[in-house]
């Protein structure tokens, strides 16, 4: 006998043990004063009620806006701040902020004297600055307006003043939906190809647009610091994006204008980038850039003209950006991909070509007239080059330092360090002999070991200065000192949380810094292990097996599984066979993982490799399923020999790309008792211009497309699948319909599956009433498909 009906059920909590682990209190979040002599630490509030997800929320133009507050409906906030002195351990309490506050865009002033954040209130946000050496804290403006993401507020100069986006003054009521249609949408395309992604909450007709003008145009204002005084400044618009020159005597403004896109969000509407003075007189219009809509196709695919405007971070006032020299298509042949340009104070004349990168272009790091470090990668062969050059010199002598594949951690040099200057900007550190520095996570066939190295710039020579020991998995996180050797660290164990200290790495001494306590003791007996094993066509995989408190494999024999992965694209096997992560790093739990069902008795096998390669001019995804069988495969094989798995009585599931994963692994074969997939795509036809690291089209590959969908391949699904999706995903390409599609074909080919939809959720689920049901659907899926607990067991154990 079957049924198909619908369900309307409240809330429902899931087994103690899981609600246990989902209201463990959060560790604090941590933040480095500029200066290098404070820790702030950041209270990290546990899951928001589903009254707050709740809340009124405008979908418009790519962005989602709360118009109680005109901020982002979705921003994650904090519950409160402290300061650790690191030369002396003095604690300082922060006072004078709201009780129970909602605290975002945390930031540091350049000298580290003040703190600056935004406080979210039932109608408004409001600008709070903190004292460093007392605490206090001051409510500076209201009215901020946070509805496009990015800092709403800037420094000035070394943290005198701030300049601050806020709403326009007597801006009236937001508009009115009309009641009747004054005429059709319409949209034409003329001439040009306009491919573009799946994008979602795009403006759809004029009263989106308006509604959409109303809540992001801005004015800024400038607010001393210590008195407190405001002063507006005659620069306002739909500002994306502002910033002052690092001798804080200029401002670069980036601004959306008309006409609006119906096509693309917000980012890539019409632009226009303006430089201002300190009193907000236009001084030069830097670019005046037209809507993106028709960029070519590709990953490394571009706009035309100027792009990427920033400050030079080791000069007074010089702009910098760069213009695509390939027509921004990554199918065009040339020499020259990007070409840097600058233009320095008072911005006349033509701007200054300097340095040409062969790649596309990803980012600078400014040292001084004498030596910078640019950053160039290309997607299609996981290249990347790094290159050191002086850019104040004509020639620029661009010389490459690295060439490699970035899929190749093994070889990954690591990042290097900066130090803020006179300006209170970041700069590459230097010591006095010119040496730089390297951090890294060190990645290794024995694990990730980060470490710190020394690097000289005139002969590329490396000096390893310190590297993680077992049992510990340590970041370095800040250089404090290099002539001393001294390094603020994050040191953590399998049993240890992480934790922050000040290392000696000349010494080893070693004074800790905080004492976070460990919020998970209740999985203090929880056995984690690394699993090495291999495909079937000789790749090497690794992934992280759990076992529950107390098991015993010759006494308590094969366990139920849990198997969770997240498929990864590669073009070298090599680079697909590398270890990804350290056996020394704590267990850590969030709202989407699958330990909690180490705790009801299952084996859990997390973060099992899924590779999918396709080496040379070979696609990945050209043997994607044959690829995701026979890795799946493999793991069952290794944890079934290894005694702790029974064969009959494993689950498969994953979110997002892990979702989609999962419903193929079920058309595609009978390797799984159930699975569960949380927030998928299933049809790749209606994501027709590219998908997570497919390039091509549908009508290029349709073939592709329709084998990897497994709305394709519904009727070929037999095995129980739960399907869990927000009902206000706005992840590209993920959007509700793709579930409900999906349940659809299950449901007409007669499987047995459920339809689970998270009001108010988008793509992460946030509100605690949302996850815990999430994780009771879960638990009662696994008990009853996987783990095949009888119906009156269920019940006796207090399981509906």
């Amino acid at each position: 006998m079957t049924s198909s009906y619908a369900q309307n059920i409240p809330y429902q909590t899931p087994p103690q043990a899981i609600v246990d682990l989902v209201d463990a209190p959060n560790t604090p979040a941590v933040s480095l004063s500029p200066d290098k002599k404070t820790l702030l630490l950041i209270e990290v509030p546990s899951l928001p009620p589903i009254e707050e997800v709740a809340e009124e929320e405008l979908r418009i133009g790519g962005l989602r806006i709360n118009p109680r507050t005109n901020g982002s409906s979705r921003a994650r906030s904090y519950s409160g701040l402290s300061l650790i002195r690191i030369n002396d351990d003095t604690k300082i309490e922060i006072s004078g902020l709201p009780l129970q506050p909602r605290l975002e865009n945390i930031s540091w002033s350049p000298d580290g004297k003040n703190i600056g954040c935004t406080h979210t209130t039932n109608d408004g946000i409001e600008l709070w600055v903190i004292a460093v050496s007392t605490g206090q804290a001051r409510r500076m403006a209201e009215g901020i307006n946070d509805a496009i993401s990015g800092l709403p507020y800037q420094w000035v100069g070394k943290g005198q003043q701030l300049l601050v986006k806020q709403v326009m003054p007597d801006r009236g009521s937001a508009p009115v939906a009309p009641q009747v249609p004054k005429g059709p949408v319409i949209q034409e395309n003329k001439e040009g190809a306009a491919p573009v992604r799946t994008y979602q909450d795009l403006l759809k007709n004029p009263y989106d647009e308006a509604l959409f003008a109303f809540y992001t145009t801005s004015r800024l204002n400038k607010v001393e610091v210590i008195s407190g005084e405001s002063s507006s400044l005659p620069i306002e618009g739909i500002i994306t994006d502002f910033s002052l020159s690092p001798d804080g005597s200029f401002i670069l403004v980036e601004r959306i204008k008309k006409p609006f896109s119906y096509i693309v969000p917000y980012y890539r509407f019409p632009q226009e980038v303006t430089v201002f003075d300190q009193e907000g007189r236009q001084i030069r219009q830097i670019a005046d850039l037209p809507a993106a809509e028709k960029i070519p196709k590709g990953f490394n695919a571009v706009p035309e003209g100027p792009r990427s405007f920033a400050w030079r971070n080791d000069q007074p006032a010089t702009i910098y950006w760069v213009e695509a020299q390939d027509g921004g298509d990554p199918k065009n042949e040339v020499d020259v991909r990007d070409q840097l340009f600058m233009l320095k104070a008072p911005f006349e004349g033509d701007p200054q070509p300097s340095v040409q990168f062969a790649l596309r272009y990803r980012g600078i790091t400014w040292g001084d007239g004498n030596l910078a470090i640019g950053h160039e990668f290309w997607w299609s062969t996981r290249r990347e080059i790094i290159s050191a050059w002086s850019p104040d010199h004509a020639s620029g002598d661009k010389r490459i330092l690295y060439d490699r594949s970035y899929e190749d951690r093994y070889t990954d040099p690591g990042n290097f360090q900066t130090a803020v200057n006179n300006f209170g900007r970041s700069i590459l550190l230097q010591d006095p002999n010119g040496g730089l520095y390297l951090t890294g996570i060190g990645a290794s066939p024995d694990g990730n070991r980060p470490f710190v190295d020394r690097f000289d710039p005139e002969d590329n020579s490396i000096e390893r200065l310190w590297r993680s020991e077992a049992p510990y998995y340590e970041i370095p996180v800040s250089m404090i000192d290099t002539e001393k050797g001294m390094v603020i660290t994050r040191r953590e164990s399998e049993k240890e949380p992480p934790n922050y200290f000040l290392r000696n790495i000349k010494t080893g001494q070693l004074q800790a810094l905080t004492e976070f306590p460990n919020p998970y003791e209740m999985m203090a007996d929880v056995s984690k292990e690394l699993i090495r094993y291999q495909r079937k066509d000789g790749i090497d995989l690794t992934g992280t097996l759990y076992l529950p408190p107390g098991y015993e494999r010759d006494k308590d024999g094969p366990l139920p599984v849990l198997m969770w992965a997240y498929p990864r694209e590669y073009k070298s096997a090599d680079a697909a066979s590398q270890v990804r992560n350290s056996p020394y790093e704590f267990l850590r739990i969030s709202y989407g993982s699958p330990l909690f069902w180490v705790m009801r008795g299952y084996a859990v096998f997390d973060n099992f490799a899924m590779p999918i390669i396709g080496e040379g001019v070979e696609e990945p995804n050209e043997t994607f399923v044959t690829q995701l069988v026979d890795g799946a495969a493999a793991a069952i094989d290794k944890i079934v020999d290894m005694g702790v798995a029974d064969r009959s009585r494993i689950g498969v599931g994953g979110h997002s790309y892990g979702a989609f994963m999962t419903a193929n692994l079920l058309a595609h074969s009978d390797l799984f008792a159930a699975g569960i997939a949380r927030s998928g795509a299933y049809n790749r036809t209606l994501t027709p211009f590219g998908f997570q690291s497919e390039e091509r089209t549908y009508w290029e590959a349709p073939e592709i497309y329709n084998t990897m969908s497994p709305f394709m391949h519904a009727d070929k699904i037999k095995e129980p699948i739960l399907l869990i999706h927000g009902e206000a995903d706005n992840n590209s390409g993920t959007f509700p319909m793709q579930s409900e599609r999906f349940y659809g074909a299950l449901k007409g080919h007669g499987a047995t599956t459920r339809l689970v939809m998270l009001p108010g959720e988008s793509h992460g689920y946030r509100a605690r009433e949302s996850i815990l049901h999430m994780l009771w659907e879960m638990d009662q899926w696994m008990e009853k498909y996987v783990k095949k607990v009888d119906p009156e067991d269920r019940v006796k154990m207090g399981t509906p």
